[in-house]
């Protein structure tokens, strides 16, 4: 791979992980919240809602500016933009500012989703092992946010846990910006090994499913990333014993970090075998693992959250390999910001749900019941995706790559 794909391919994985470990600060920080604002867990959490809002409804804006602007330029300020809010959240004086730092959290991180996948796709000789690639830096990401807010919330404070991930991000747009210009990086808007297109009916039918789909997938991934810290302070006493955030944080991370590696399966899969059987299957896969999970605790909980995010993840790279074959390369970075609209966006419905279920159950119960319905309505939608003459590695026609500014 050319020095420019391998710059675009690797800042993209990079700033997929900090993408999501900044958004998976807060759950684990707000454990240190609790005593200092006295306030019940519910409302403290809620904070967070407008930046999961915007963390979604940013998405397509975000990919349009990236199809008209750059989406080098748009990564930089990915970049510079979450790592000064996050700056600003820990130095915020109330919960209000709290909440007006998260949601520009959110808000800049909106940018990633349709930037940085639709790079990597645009970059990619294999599209479904790179996007497995990408997929185990995301979710490093989501691996390290909780250890990393932990583990600052117990040494310092949570002020610290945005604070020195903020000036790491500001530090790492740099790096992005002086990479890009010494290896001469420049936009693309045509795929570097593209695929045979599709009918305009087949890309009606797939978005509309889609849509639907990638729904519930959201729901499910941000009700188990929002809510598994305080699962894991409740129900793994024998473990944690009431030893702090980095504790719990260092459960989690178990989980994100075990289930990881998976996507570079799920990748190979989606290049090997029809994408809609492979997506179906995840779903499917995942309903007996949430119902399992909503009775157990301690290491078999642990144990049972692992299979649950790896299937999750599993899913990811044959999700957007369906929305790459079912969009125009011209518009690739709109069609994943509408993809990411919806799914980011209706996904923040999960940080309420989680707040509901728990201030009046006092307990996650029902939350596994309504997850393992999302996963039942996902893999049956699913099957009603168009069926597929080709799979990923099938021959393509050749086109010229169009470079544009930086």
């Amino acid at each position: 791979m050319p020095a420019p794909g391998r710059v675009a391919i690797g800042f993209s994985n990079g700033a997929h992980g900090l993408t999501h470990l900044f958004m998976l600060l807060y759950p684990t920080a707000v454990l240190g919240l609790e005593h200092e604002f006295h306030l019940p867990y519910g409302q403290l959490l809620s904070l967070s809602l407008g930046g999961f809002i915007l963390f979604g409804v940013g998405a397509l804006p975000a990919g349009w500016l990236a199809d008209q602007w750059s989406e080098t330029g748009m990564l930089a300020t990915l970049l510079f933009g979450m790592g000064a809010s996050a700056v600003l959240t820990g130095l915020a004086p109330s919960p209000l500012w709290i909440a007006v730092g998260l949601s520009l959290i959110g808000l800049f991180g909106s940018i990633y989703h349709p930037v940085g996948i639709a790079m990597v796709v645009r970059h990619a000789e294999k599209r479904g092992r790179a996007l497995g690639l990408n997929g185990v830096s995301g979710g490093i990401g989501l691996a390290c946010g909780p250890l990393v807010a932990g583990t600052l919330t117990d040494l310092w404070s949570w002020r610290a846990a945005f604070i020195v991930p903020g000036l790491a991000a500001i530090g790492v747009g740099a790096l992005f910006l002086l990479g890009a210009r010494l290896a001469g990086l420049r936009d693309l808007r045509v795929d570097v090994h593209p695929q045979p297109e599709v009918s305009g009916q087949a890309m009606v039918s797939a978005f509309l499913t889609l849509t639907v789909v990638t729904m519930m997938a959201g729901l499910i991934f941000q009700s188990t990333s929002v809510a598994l810290p305080k699962i894991f302070a409740q129900r793994l006493h024998l473990f944690t014993g009431g030893s702090g955030a980095a504790s719990v944080g260092g459960f989690v991370m178990l989980v994100y970090l075990g289930a990881a590696s998976v996507q570079v399966v799920g990748g190979l899969l989606a290049d090997r075998f029809p994408l809609k059987w492979v997506y179906v299957a995840a779903y499917t896969l995942q309903v007996p693992f949430i119902l399992l999970a909503a009775g157990l605790y301690d290491w078999p909980l642990v144990g049972v959250a692992m299979a649950m995010v790896l299937l999750q993840n599993g899913a990811a790279p044959a999700e957007s390999s369906l929305y790459a074959r079912y969009s125009p390369a011209r518009w690739r970075a709109t069609a994943f910001g509408l993809k990411f609209v919806v799914s980011l966006g209706v996904s923040a419905l999960a940080v309420p749900l989680v707040a509901l279920i728990y201030d009046r159950t006092g307990g996650f119960y029902w939350l596994f019941v309504a997850m393992a319905a999302f996963a039942t309505m996902a893999a049956a939608v699913g099957l009603l995706l168009p069926g597929e003459g080709a799979t990923a590695d099938a021959p393509a026609r050749p086109a010229a790559v169009a470079g544009g500014s930086d």
